[in-house]
């Protein structure tokens, strides 16, 4: 067995962070934008390690003033036409995402898919879908493969993306970073 280092392996997880996040679509991420602007209120569903990716996304959103929820924690309030589902699921087949994401189209509420599998049973009721396309359990041949186990590439990455699109709106709407620290949980 060669020598594993940690300089080693963190170059190599950051060479897949590179790769993914440069196969990236900007438009999809453009459109990501303008349907955060436009909606009231911002709900994310998915399980898993991708569940605490966008829980993490979720909070970061909340504070540069973006009304967001998870799907399933107990405040968690209706969800309208003038909303938004963020599906975070590279496969796009995982049970709980999928059913939650077809129950928000039959209320109205707009569903982005956020994934790998652009062929999933959500293309069919999706805006638009935010293409990361790297391993899923499928094994797509058009995926980027990645040494890490199982999906850590697209839970890193779609991680990467929910504070890349914050940087942006933060950047474009001019947010003051000093006083977003008014948003910040504060009984710490």
């Amino acid at each position: 067995m060669e020598n594993v280092t940690f300089k080693g392996t963190y170059d190599l997880v950051l060479d897949e962070l590179h790769t993914s996040m440069a196969s990236i679509d900007p438009e999809s991420v453009e459109k990501l934008i303008q349907i955060i602007a436009t909606s009231e209120q911002v709900f994310f569903v998915g399980v898993g390690r991708v569940l605490l990716s966008l829980q993490s996304i979720c909070k970061r959103w909340a504070h540069i003033g973006i009304n967001c929820h998870i799907v399933g924690e107990i405040t968690e309030p209706a969800i309208t036409e003038k909303d938004v589902l963020i599906v975070g699921s590279g496969s796009g087949t995982t049970l709980f995402p999928a059913a939650i994401a077809k129950k928000a189209h039959s209320l109205g509420a707009k569903v982005v898919h956020i994934g790998s599998n652009p062929n999933s049973d959500l293309k069919d009721i999706v805006e638009f879908m935010v293409r990361i396309p790297v391993r899923t359990k499928f094994y797509l041949e058009d995926e980027i493969d990645s040494n890490q186990p199982m999906t850590s590439l697209f839970e890193q990455s779609l991680l990467l993306l929910g504070d890349i699109v914050a940087k942006m709106i933060i950047d474009r709407n001019e947010i003051n970073m000093k006083e977003l620290w008014h948003c910040h949980a504060n009984l710490e």
